[in-house]
Order: C-alpha cells, then structure tokens, then sequence
C-alpha cells in the first residue's frame, strides 16, 4: 500500500496545508493593503488617485473577506506570517532607486506591478477555494465568486492604470520638433 497517498489525504495533513496556504495569502493580502494604502495616500490628487483609492477599499474588503475566511474555516492566522510581510512591504521601499532621499518615478509602475502580482495571486486563491467548495459546506460558492469577480476587476483596473502611468513615465508625449533650419550652401537655382 502506498502510504504517500494516504497521507497527503488524511484530515490532519489537510487542515495543515490549508491553513499554511491560507496564511501565506493572508501576508500577501497584510502586504497589498499597506501598499494600496500608501500609494492612494502618495497620490492622492493626482491623475491616479481616485482609482488607487477605490482599490485600496477593495484590497482591503478582500484582505477581511480572507480573515473571516480563516475563522469559518477554524484556521488560526498566524501573526508572525502577518507581522513578517508588513514589514517586508516597509523593507521594499528602502531599495535603491538611483536617488538617495526620494522616490524614484518609476515606484508608481513597479508597484502597480505589484499589487497586480498580488490580484492574480488572490484570483488563484478564490478559484481554488472555489473549486473546493463542492467538498467543504463552510467555503460559501456564491460569495467566492463575487470575490473572484471583483479580484479580476481588480486585475484589468491595474492593466489600465498600468498602461496609463508606463505611458507617461516611459513615453511622455514628444515635444514638437523644431523646424527645419534652411540649409546654407546649397544652390536651388540651377
């Protein structure tokens, strides 16, 4: 008999890697709420921050959804995890960005990039959960849908806003080119 395979299927395996899995998200969703929360702070007022503010209330929907997720389930959530990626997204903004007292403007891509990672990432999550829910009365189909939905929202909101700051940071409209100087020395009376 193979014992690998009934392992990896008894309860105590399971409630295991379900709940490292969920904690794992949840410090990725602790992580996407502080750089959603300072990106609409930074930005707010600019061309790009009401809709940095609207997915930072989203993001952090999300991050409570996953929360009360975690209780339905009886997973503990583990702090340390939460603790860890807060301070890792703190960590992220001391990297080197070619200047030494402030921030580089390719910050806004890189971290829309991001929290577009993050989206994705929380998509995956809700589907697979999704999928499980045929097995497991507690997982709510119909409310991870609507999470689902709104992370893909969320990813296509982020492609837009992504192609909008690229634009303006990487390919600002050109100035007009001067006009042509006429050319001396040249004869165009032949």
């Amino acid at each position: 008999m193979n014992t690998t395979a009934r392992t990896s299927l008894d309860g105590p395996t399971r409630r295991k890697r379900l709940a490292i899995y969920l904690n794992d998200h949840l410090a990725g969703a602790t992580a996407g709420v502080e750089l959603a929360r300072r990106m609409a702070q930074e930005h707010h007022g600019s061309p790009y921050g009401e809709t940095l503010e609207s997915l930072r209330k989203e993001i952090s929907q999300d991050r409570q959804a996953l929360v009360r997720l975690l209780a339905d389930l009886d997973v503990p959530a583990r702090r340390y995890k939460m603790y860890g990626a807060w301070l890792g997204e703190k960590a992220a903004r001391m990297k080197p960005n070619g200047r030494l007292l402030r921030r580089s403007g390719l910050a806004l891509l890189v971290e829309i990039e991001a929290l577009r990672l993050g989206a994705q990432g929380k998509a995956s999550l809700w589907r697979g959960l999704l999928a499980a829910s045929a097995q497991d009365s507690r997982l709510d189909a119909d409310r991870l849908e609507e999470l689902l939905r709104r992370a893909v929202r969320q990813i296509k909101t982020l492609d837009t806003l992504h192609a909008r700051v690229a634009t303006a940071l990487l390919f600002p409209a050109a100035l007009p080119e001067p006009a042509s100087a006429p050319t001396t020395g040249t004869n165009s009376s032949a």
